[in-house]
């Protein structure tokens, strides 16, 4: 702005306007005026006002000395032929700090490298160094005019005038260039050496100063020339100029005033604050409203950053303009809120550049006019008129701030501004920017300011200086000298002895029982556990929950005693500890829970550090580190630790260690009621790792259930607006007029001090009152109040009135501990004088030191809990139930102390006004939260302010990881209507025992939550104000008659108190507490009545004021306040929290607007390039005070151990065998500990043809001579099998095989993460083999990782595949493991490098063709055999017949290769086929004492002995038992039917074939065919195998679909097959699965004489098919020289020929006899083929066939159906 303009003011208008807005803005409930300046006609300012909104944004950062306007600047063109571009200087060398970061520059001595602003390049800075004496110091100060400076691009030094060297560096600007703007940023280089921006360079100190001055001053010479910051006319008797002093160590207030100063140069940076000299010590400066006038000149980069715009900060002189409007409308006693005046900057801006905001992507002409100097003056005397004398404006003769000042502190010496709080000073002097001061006179607002200048520890050591330097003794004497009524000493001395009290008779069954955990608590549990999984589920693998097998906690409290003790005391009942411990395990000691719990003092760094070390020995433990309360320490530690003796920054020492971040095993959950401080935009907690208290009821309906509804500082803000009854949140207005009276006759005393000693003297002389020890002559009543008596009547009353002397407790909140300490001696030695030591307790509640009380309340509390422990005493509070008590809490502010249900009074009213800042009011106010009775409440109404205050549960919008049916489907307000009959409770009950009394002496009177109020009249403060001078009148007569009352109720004899007993509700803790139970009311037990409702919170009357008034959102105001002391707002531009927020969205509004300061540990979590540094195994809880969020973490940890073990643990088949009733003979072939199988033993055993695999139990069983079978067995569905399958659950060994969700470190090689090699970096090759059963080459695909290549061998030309390298290791595994699998590229458990242990070995994964994309995804360092396209429909038969086929092809192919090699010939020859389901092995130990126990070995231990056996190569078919739990004593070798995990020897079962069309029972017909054969298979019995049970995919997936609609579809097995030839509905099913399940569900039909008919079975020809569980399977193979069972004698019910081939003659047929009306089944290929069986076999001679007895598949024609023919025999 211009010194002067051209156009003149309309002046009769616009003070017309002026005055009207001013009057309207006074009288209106708002503090911000109404746009005033927007109405009016403004002649533009045609002289200057043009050409500088384009760089307004760059003037703010002029610092010149010239305060004129801009003038236009040309350039003078550079030599011909120099370089000209951007960055670079004229002799071509870059200077951009992006390149010569790294650079070595010569700076020489007495040189600083600073970085230039370039208008041209906004992002990047130009280097050059400059000499020192030429910049000013960090108080923008000590700078000589002119330049000297060096070009660091080329060299060349001697610059002498800025113009010169910003010509030789290409600026290239419009304007004259000036240093001030365009150096900004000192340089230096960081610990990697390299070069970076540090901070700006203070060009000058513009801001606000809150002084504190004496009565004289000595006079002084002008200051040495700097820059201009002078008037040239300045008189020796003048302010010099100088820096502020820093606030006194000890406050020393004048007797006259104290005063409070505020510059502002905002534009040119003239004007600092001058130098006082003389006596200065009560000079006090204070930075708030300096920093408010320059955020409100920083506009949001959306602005900023749209090229130009009209839209500009407020000006300076609308900023003086505003702040005078602030000031006139405060009230004599109100204090000035920066908050507030920001807010009113903030909403005056809005409203000037409304239109501008929503148009300022179309650039225009301002269209605002503005305001100027010249009118400033006089339009601030205008203002301040309507204050009368509360704000002075000195402006229009006043040239300088030190002509002011010196005008002004002359007026304060002579008493001229008694009654005046603000004095302003302008300087509007022409050619010069507008400074201004503001100079506080007001003795209340001076002693508000200068005591919210010190830091909170630093107010505490103020307070104790005063107390141990016996300053306060002064006010002890004055209050003695109040008159004989007022000296309580003298009153006690006068008090003759009183009768003790006894109590003999019970009125409660008082028990203690443990409460379940509540379903909100057990619902945020789960909601922790959902999150803990999301990030174990993410792709960032930054948590492998697979991978651990426990848990082990620590628990971080605050350094206080109490919360301690509480927190062993949860822990120790909530049955975490036993979950974690053993089964076996003896009973843990007591001490143990106190091992999880670690107060976070100067001792918790051990606890960690060795934490930190176990959590590195043992990566299998998963470990979470709790951090309770964690917004008490946020500290910095580089700036709190090495000082602090509090502890402060051990939280930033310990959890944000680079080891503790690093440990992969380490989980960290911050626990806090207000998460504000930690919700910043450094916060290291991602947002979807914040777990909000979600809210209990909505629309009045339990969400959860919930017995209790939460009561905390939204419910007790709406019982200040509710009409009806008392308010619970009030203030005391006699202690408010008598703290006032005191704290102007002592302005050197501390007010908390003050304030303390008038708070205990109320409290004393109410207890003298109480007493009935004193004449009604002493005018007790005018040194108390009404609201104290109250409190200690409540106190007294209710102990005597109760027969086991059940009573309230009271808390007293006096942070200082000095002051506690003090309190509690005074209060303890009336007590002891008035002869009521039993009566209640005092306890000094202090954080350091353990709970203590007298012996004698401790045995009446054992008496109540029928405790026999002779040494039990309380630790905690919430210990304290019902117990009659003054609770003395101390501490700066709370450390998570949980009170008891019997707290009736919550006395705050010494807290400190100074540190207005969310988290501190609301952590005080939260000390009040209660969990009432849900049936004792009235319904919810929404009311205002209730939703964001105190981070009240609110439904969520945000967590990715939620679970939608926890949440609440409502953004409604969770709040109360407090009624009269809820809350109220008079005094009736105190009276009722005391017949004594007169019917007019015993009427009601109101007590704290039912005094007379009007329930139509308006709820506001006039209200409370009423009923505080209502009491006074009535106070008199009111003590009277409460004495009478407390005395003849302690004469009263026992007998007249009838016991009886009533009933307690849940306790209200911070988790499932003790909760003190009984039965039957005693009509007379105040505990027992009031136990179900809030306590009454008394506030100071300035708190009060502040948090029941709503902003303009209306929300209450304190919510717009600073989260916390560290943390600051990042813009002044920042929208209001809305009252619809929710949690997640405060949140969100908190990480976007707020900014950690630098001793906020969050500072330091900053990162180059990155929006964000989240950890990313850190949570956060947030919750309301008091509402169970030690509970819900600590189930959270039971349920999380759970859910390890869970992980741990797989569901085994865990079957007994079948067919065991009939047992064959007895006898032991092999010793028990034979280690190998003998071969001519084994021959001579005999093959058991009986399945014993329980899998097996709907199949048709095979005949066996000598085999009687169980009883009838009920048919089983196929579907039903799995369903009825028996599993256990067993815990994984360290030898088990997993699924691709396991990816432990000792993995990653295993699973692809070799550094040697990319993943999924892996070729697919082709291998071609012709096989006689196929008919046509089979041309395979095997996919080989490049680190698997070495097992391969390729041809030297071409490098196509050969073969498979055999033996694979002869120091290892020799045999290659081969797993077919389809559909379980997720669970297949193919990782098996734990059950190798480790070992080399070599695993093939069998997939089908369409499948090999998935499978290389998920597998991509395992070897895949990929099956032809022919087989994608094919079944596991095919897979294995491929498989065998395959491996014996590749022997031949290995043998050849040996030759050709001159290596012998003798080539291992087994392969293994594994189920993708086997996941662990087992042993029998033989050893053992207790006889044959099994355990878990690796498979490399399993297939080593295998391989070790001696005769192995004999054997063709080898295996293991599958385990049970309940097998039985083997024999050490069987020789029967094997599954599952199979060794095969591909040399000797060279003829033997899998089946290649079997979908079913494959390895039942190959183990058949390979005993007729006469190969020998044998089973190691001492090995079993686990098979886990999938329920996903697998070859027994069987689709059945139609053809039409290629979807799942319910037909029924005889539409399986159809006649052929006809119109039937097609199924789009291979035709062998069709024919299997037919045959399996509909043998009742085809073989009628077969069911349950085992002595005459089916006659099965060199193939078994499962004929349905009811029907009796004889195989017999037409091979030559086959082994087959006698048939001697034996008739056969039916005959099955399925393909049957060339050996398959008439002649073998009639070498067994049948049944008449036996059943035949012919099955073939096609229909020709059919009858050629038919005719070939000569059949119908013995067999009847009719035309209708032939059948088909339900296949269509192209899909190749199968045929068969059935026939009676004659």
């Amino acid at each position: 702005m211009g010194n002067s303009y051209a156009g003149q003011l309309r002046s009769a208008r616009f003070e017309e306007v002026l005055h009207n807005s001013i009057e309207a803005s006074l009288r209106s409930n708002t503090l911000v005026p109404r746009p005033v300046f927007s109405q009016l006609y403004l002649e533009t300012e045609q002289s200057f006002g043009e050409g500088r909104a384009e760089n307004d944004d760059e003037d703010d950062e002029d610092g010149s000395e010239s305060n004129s306007p801009p003038i236009p600047y040309q350039m003078k063109p550079p030599p011909e032929g120099c370089c000209t571009a951007d960055g670079f200087c004229q002799a071509g060398k870059d200077l951009r700090l992006s390149s010569l970061a790294s650079d070595t520059l010569d700076v020489p001595a007495g040189f600083m490298l600073v970085g230039v602003k370039s208008p041209s390049l906004p992002d990047n800075l130009l280097v050059c160094a400059v000499d020192h004496r030429f910049l000013p110091d960090e108080r923008g100060r000590n700078a000589l005019l002119g330049f000297s400076g060096n070009c660091m691009g080329c060299g060349e030094k001697g610059f002498r005038y800025f113009t010169e060297f910003s010509n030789h560096i290409n600026l290239k600007l419009s304007t004259q260039p000036k240093k001030q703007k365009h150096l900004r940023y000192h340089l230096y280089r960081n610990k990697q050496g390299i070069l970076v921006k540090g901070a700006p360079i203070c060009w000058r100190v513009n801001g606000k100063r809150w002084m504190w001055r004496s009565a004289t001053h000595t006079n002084a010479g002008p200051p040495k020339k700097r820059h201009k910051g002078w008037s040239p006319d300045l008189s020796a008797n003048s302010l010099q100029e100088s820096t502020v002093k820093s606030p006194p160590a000890s406050l020393s207030l004048s007797t006259l005033s104290v005063s409070s100063v505020v510059t502002n140069g905002n534009r040119s940076g003239h004007g600092p604050l001058p130098q006082l000299t003389g006596n200065v010590r009560d000079i006090l400066v204070s930075s708030l409203l300096h920093s408010c006038y320059m955020s409100s000149q920083t506009l949001p980069r959306i602005y900023q950053h749209y090229g130009p715009s009209p839209i500009q900060p407020l000006s300076t002189e609308m900023q003086i303009l505003l702040t005078i409007y602030y000031l006139v409308q405060l009230g004599p006693e109100q204090v000035p809120l920066v908050e507030d005046l920001e807010q009113i900057f903030m909403r005056s801006w809005r409203e000037s550049h409304l239109s501008e905001i929503r148009q300022f992507q179309q650039p225009q002409a301002p269209s605002q006019q503005t305001l100027t100097p010249s009118q400033l003056p006089w339009l601030a005397q205008l203002a301040a008129s309507s204050s009368g004398e509360g704000v002075v404006v000195l402006g229009e003769d006043v040239r300088s701030l030190a002509q002011g000042l010196d005008q002004t502190f002359s007026r304060l010496i002579e008493g001229k501004l008694q009654n005046t709080n603000y004095v302003v000073i302008l300087v509007t002097t022409p050619g010069h920017e507008t400074q201004s001061c503001v100079v506080v006179t007001g003795k209340h607002q001076c002693r508000a300011l200068s005591e919210s200048m010190f830091s909170p520890s630093e107010g505490l050591k103020e307070i104790n200086l005063q107390l141990s330097s016996g300053v306060a003794e002064e006010l002890i004497h004055f209050c003695k000298s109040l008159g004989s009524d007022g000296d309580i000493d003298n009153l006690l001395e006068s008090i003759p002895g009183m009768f003790g009290l006894k109590f003999m008779c019970l009125c409660v069954e008082y028990s203690t029982e443990w409460r379940e955990v509540r379903p909100i608590q057990l619902a945020v549990a789960r909601k922790l556990l959902s999150h803990v999984c999301a990030i174990a589920d993410s792709s960032t693998q930054n948590l492998d929950l697979g991978s651990f097998d426990r848990i082990s906690f620590l628990i971080l409290v605050p350094p206080s005693e109490v919360t301690f003790q509480q927190t062993v005391f949860h822990l120790r009942n909530s049955g975490v500890l036993q979950d974690l411990v053993s089964s076996d395990q003896e009973c843990m000691s007591k001490l143990e829970p106190e091992q999880y719990v670690v107060k976070m003092d100067r001792k918790a760094q051990a606890r960690i550090d060795s934490l930190t070390q176990e959590a590195h020995r043992n990566p299998y433990t998963l470990y979470i580190l709790v951090h309770d309360h964690a917004h008490w320490d946020i500290s910095f530690v580089f700036l709190s630790y090495s000082f602090s003796l509090a502890g402060l920054g051990l939280v930033d020492l310990l959890l944000n260690s680079q080891q503790v971040k690093d440990a992969a095993n380490i989980l960290i959950l911050h626990v806090t009621s207000f998460p504000f401080a930690l919700q910043t935009q450094c916060t290291r907690v991602s947002p979807y790792n914040e777990i909000h208290w979600p809210p209990a009821f909505s629309n009045d309906v339990d969400l959860y259930h919930e017995r209790t509804r939460y009561f905390g500082v939204s419910e007790l803000l709406e019982t200040t607006r509710s009409g009806g009854c008392l308010p619970l949140l009030r203030y005391d207005s006699s202690f408010e007029s008598m703290s006032s009276a005191l704290e102007e006759r002592f302005p050197k005393l501390h007010s908390a001090v003050i304030r303390t000693m008038v708070l205990i003297q109320h409290y004393c002389m109410a207890l003298v009152a109480l007493s009935g020890r004193i004449s009604s002559s002493h005018n007790l009543h005018k040194h108390t109040s009404v609201e104290t008596m109250e409190i200690v009547q409540a106190l007294l009353t209710a102990a005597q009135q109760c027969p086991s002397h059940h009573g309230h407790m009271v808390l007293l909140r006096i942070p200082s501990l000095a002051l506690a300490e003090w309190a509690h001696r005074r209060l303890c030695r009336v007590r002891k004088q008035l002869d009521l030591e039993n009566c209640f307790e005092i306890i000094l509640g202090n954080p350091s030191q353990t709970l203590t009380i007298r012996q004698h309340f401790t045995n009446q509390i054992k008496t109540w809990l029928k405790d026999q422990d002779c040494d039990w005493v309380p630790h905690t509070y919430l210990e304290l139930e019902a117990l009659p008590c003054i609770l003395i809490l101390s501490g700066a502010e709370p450390l998570g102390e949980s009170l008891p249900r019997s707290l009736k009074y919550c006395d705050l009213r010494v807290i400190s006004c100074s540190y207005l800042h969310r988290t501190t009011l609301e952590q005080e106010l939260g000390l009040a939260a209660y969990l009432v009775r849900a049936e004792s409440r009235p319904p919810h109404k929404p009311g205002p302010g209730s939703d964001v205050i105190e981070s009240d549960p609110e439904p969520e919008k945000l967590s990715s990881t939620d679970n939608d049916e926890e949440e609440a489907q409502e953004n409604g307000q969770i709040t109360v209507a407090i009624q009269l009959r809820t809350f109220e409770l008079n005094f009736k009950g105190a009276f009722d025992t005391l017949p004594f009394l007169s019917k007019a002496q015993a009427q009601p009177q109101p007590s704290s939550q039912s005094f007379p109020y009007s329930p139509t009249a308006p709820q506001n403060q006039a209200q409370v104000q009423d009923y505080s001078s209502q009491m006074h009148s009535q106070s008199q007569s009111q003590i009277q008659v409460l004495s009478q009352a407390i005395v003849q109720a302690n004469i009263c004899p026992p007998s007249q108190q009838a016991p009886v007993s009533h009933q307690m509700p849940p306790k209200s803790t911070s988790s499932d507490s003790s909760s003190p139970r009984a039965c039957s009311p005693h009509q007379n037990c105040s505990w027992a009545r009031g136990v179900g409702r809030p306590p009454s919170v008394l506030l100071p009357r300035a708190l009060y004021d502040i948090i029941t008034v709503s902003d303009s959102s209306g929300l209450p105001r304190c919510t717009s306040f600073l989260p916390h002391i560290y943390v600051a707002w990042a813009s002044s531009f920042r929208p209001l929290l809305s009252k619809m927020m929710t949690c997640t969205e405060q949140s969100l509004y908190y990480r976007q607007w707020t900014v950690p300061q630098s001793d906020h540990m969050d500072s330091s979590n900053r990162t180059e390039g990155r929006s964000d540094n989240f950890h990313p195994r850190r949570l956060l809880l947030s919750g309301p005070p008091q509402v169970g969020k030690t509970g819900a973490y600590l189930h959270f940890l039971g349920i999380l151990s759970r859910m390890l073990i869970r992980l741990m643990e797989v569901d085994i088949y865990d079957e007994e065998d079948i067919n065991n009733s009939v047992q064959a003979e007895c006898v032991q072939f092999h010793p028990p500990n034979a280690p190998w199988p003998k071969m001519d033993i084994m021959k001579r055993m005999s093959f058991d043809y009986i399945i014993h695999d329980a899998k097996y139990d709907d199949i048709s069983s095979i005949y066996c001579p000598g085999y009687k079978p169980v009883a009838e067995r009920n048919p089983l569905r196929q579907e039903d099998v799995y369903l009825r399958r028996r599993t256990s659950r067993i815990k994984l060994s360290k030898y088990a095989a997993y699924n691709t969700y396991h990816h432990c470190e000792q993995c990653h090689q295993y699973l692809g993460f070799n550094p040697r090699y990319q993943i999924y970096e892996s070729t697919l090759h082709a291998f071609t083999f012709t096989h006689l059963l196929l008919g046509e080459d089979i041309q395979l695909y095997f996919i080989i990782p490049k680190s698997k290549e070495h097992y391969f061998s390729f041809s030297q030309q071409g490098g196509q595949l050969e073969s498979m390298r055999l033996p694979l290791n002869p120091d290892c595994i020799k045999t290659p493991i081969f797993t077919p699998t389809t559909g379980r590229h997720e669970h297949g458990l193919f990782n098996l490098y734990h059950a190798m242990d480790g070992a080399s070995h070599l695993h093939i994964l069998v997939v089908k063709e369409y499948e090999m994309a998935v499978y290389k995804k998920y597998w991509p360092n395992h070897i895949m055999l990929v099956l032809p396209t022919i087989f994608n429909g094919a079944g596991i038969g095919a897979a294995h017949f491929l498989i065998k086929e395959l491996s014996y092809h590749n022997l031949e192919l290995e043998r050849t290769r040996r030759l050709e090699g001159g290596s012998p010939a003798d080539v291992w020859p087994f392969i293994i086929l594994a189920d993708d389901s086997c996941v662990m092995w087992n042993a029998v130990d033989l050893d053992a004492r207790s006889g044959p126990v099994e355990h878990a070995v690796s498979l490399k231990q399993v297939l080593q002995h295998i391989e070790a056996c001696p005769e192995l190569a004999h054997y063709s078919l080898c295996g293991i038992r599958k385990w049970s739990s309940r097998g039985k004593r083997w024999e050490p070798f069987f020789r029967g039917h094997l599954y599952d995990f199979l060794l095969l020897n591909v040399d000797r079962s060279q003829n033997v074939q899998y089946d290649q069309n079997r979908f079913t029972c494959h390895d039942v017909d190959f183990t058949l065919r390979l005993h007729s054969a006469g190969l020998i298979v044998c089973r190691f019995n001492n090995f079993s195998v686990m098979k886990k049970q999938i329920t996903i995919g697998g070859y027994k997936t069987f689709i059945i679909k139609t053809k039409m609609t290629d979807v799942p579809t319910s037909v029924g097995p005889s539409q399986y097959i159809c006649a052929p030839d006809s119109k039937h509905l097609f199924l789009a099913t291979p035709a062998q699965l069709l024919l299997e399940k037919y045959l399996q569900h509909t043998s009742q039909k085809l073989f009628p004489l077969s069911i349950k008919n085992y002595a005459n079975p089916v006659l099965s020809v060199d193939c078994y098919i499962n004929l349905g569980p009811e029907v009796t399977v004889c195989f017999m193979s037409s091979r030559p020289h086959s082994v087959n069972i006698s048939t001697t004698g034996l008739l056969f019910s039916g005959l099955l020929l399925c393909f049957a081939d060339a050996f398959v003659t008439s002649g073998f047929l009639k070498k067994f006899t049948f049944l008449k009306g036996a059943t035949l089944c012919v099955i073939s290929a096609d229909r020709s083929s059919l009858r050629q069986t038919v005719g070939r076999l000569e059949l119908e001679e013995e067999w009847r066939f009719r035309l209708s007895d032939e059948f088909q598949t339900a296949n269509a024609k192209e899909d190749r159906p199968l045929f068969f023919l059935t026939g009676k025999h004659i």
